[in-house]
C-alpha cells in the first residue's frame, strides 16, 4: 500500500500573511518558522530594509488563532546580538516546556554567519531569555536558516552551510544534518544535500522545510546572480538519506521569481499550511500563506 505524500505548496491562491517593510527590490518580510501549539499558530520572521537599515534588522515573533491574522507578540534587534545582519529565525516549544528562539547572525565586516539562541518560559520573555550560542560555524565554514523539529527523543536540526574558502563565491551552499538530546549541544551526522552541476540546484541546496511524512522542501539556485532568489524544490527523506523528486522548482510568477524559506504547519484535517517568502510584481518580497 502507498501512502499519499504531503503535496508541496505553489504561488495559487496565496495570500499575504506579513507585507514586504517597504517597496521596491530587497525589501523582504520572510526567512520565516511557524509552529501550532494549543490551537495557536506562532509565527517568527526576519524584516529586512536594505535602503534605510541595511539587511536584516529585526526578528518579530507573533501568534494567531487562524493562521491568518497575526498580532505581534515581541521582537528582537541584531543590535542585541551584535549581528550585522539577521536571517531565518527558528521559534521551538522545548520538550522539557518553555520556548527557544534560534537566530541567524552574521558576523559584522565578514561573510561568516553563527547560529545564536535565546530560552524562557514565555513567547514574550525570549528577549531577556537566557542566551546561548548554538553553532560558531568556523574560519572556512559560515552557518545559518537552521531548520529544527522536535522528536520523542530529542531534536533535529538541519543546517545550511556556506563555504568560505573562495573570496566572491561565498554564496554557494549545503546542508549537514545534526542531532540533539537538549537543542543545544549538537552532533553532527554530516552532509545531506548539495547541488547539482548542470541543474537548477547548481549553485547550492537548503533544507526549508521537513514534513512529518518525509516530504521535505529546499532552497536552491543556478548560479550566483541568483543569490537571494531562490526557487523551492522537492525531496522526500527516509531516515538515511535525501532524495530529489523530479520536477521543475516552484517560482513566483513575479519579478526576481523568488519563491523561498518554505515552513510547513501540519493541521488536524491532514492537511498543511505554508508560509513562504515571495518575490511580488514590484520585486519586493511578501510572506505569503497556502494551504494543501
Amino acid at each position: 500500500m502507498t501512502t499519499a505524500l504531503s503535496a508541496p505548496p505553489t504561488y495559487d491562491d496565496v495570500e499575504v500573511v506579513v507585507p514586504a517593510p517597504g517597496p521596491g527590490a530587497g525589501n523582504w518580510a520572510g526567512a520565516a518558522s511557524a509552529v501550532l501549539v494549543d490551537d495557536v499558530f506562532w509565527l517568527t520572521w526576519r524584516v529586512r530594509r536594505p535602503l534605510t537599515d541595511g539587511r536584516g534588522v529585526s526578528v518579530v515573533v507573533a501568534r494567531s488563532t487562524d493562521g491568518l491574522a497575526f498580532e505581534p507578540v515581541t521582537e528582537v534587534s541584531r543590535e542585541a546580538f551584535g549581528a550585522e545582519s539577521f536571517e531565518r529565525p527558528v521559534l521551538v516549544p522545548l520538550r522539557e516546556g518553555g520556548w527557544r528562539l534560534y537566530l541567524s547572525c552574521a558576523t559584522p565586516g565578514s561573510k561568516h554567519w553563527w547560529v545564536d539562541s535565546l530560552t524562557a518560559d514565555t513567547v514574550a520573555g525570549l528577549p531577556d531569555g537566557v542566551r546561548r550560542r548554538v553553532h560558531e560555524g568556523d574560519r572556512s565554514t559560515a552557518v545559518k536558516d537552521p531548520v529544527i523539529t522536535v522528536g520523542d527523543d530529542g531534536y533535529e536540526m538541519w543546517l545550511c552551510c556556506h563555504p568560505l574558502d573562495e573570496p566572491g563565491h561565498e554564496d554557494r551552499m549545503t546542508t549537514r544534518r545534526l542531532t540533539s538530546s537538549d537543542g543545544l549541544d549538537w552532533q553532527d551526522h554530516g552532509e545531506v544535500l548539495a547541488g547539482r552541476d548542470g541543474q537548477w540546484d547548481a549553485r547550492g541546496a537548503r533544507v526549508s522545510a521537513v514534513l512529518p511524512d518525509g516530504v521535505v522542501l529546499y532552497d536552491g539556485r543556478p548560479d550566483a546572480a541568483s543569490n537571494w532568489f531562490e526557487t523551492t524544490g522537492v525531496a522526500t527523506w527516509d531516515g538515511t538519506a535525501l532524495t530529489r523528486v523530479d520536477q521543475p522548482p516552484i517560482t513566483s510568477p513575479h519579478s526576481d521569481g523568488a519563491f523561498r524559506y518554505a515552513t510547513a504547519v501540519p493541521l488536524p484535517d491532514g492537511r498543511i499550511r505554508y508560509y513562504i517568502e515571495a518575490a511580488r510584481v514590484d520585486g519586493a518580497h511578501d510572506l505569503v500563506t497556502c494551504v494543501r
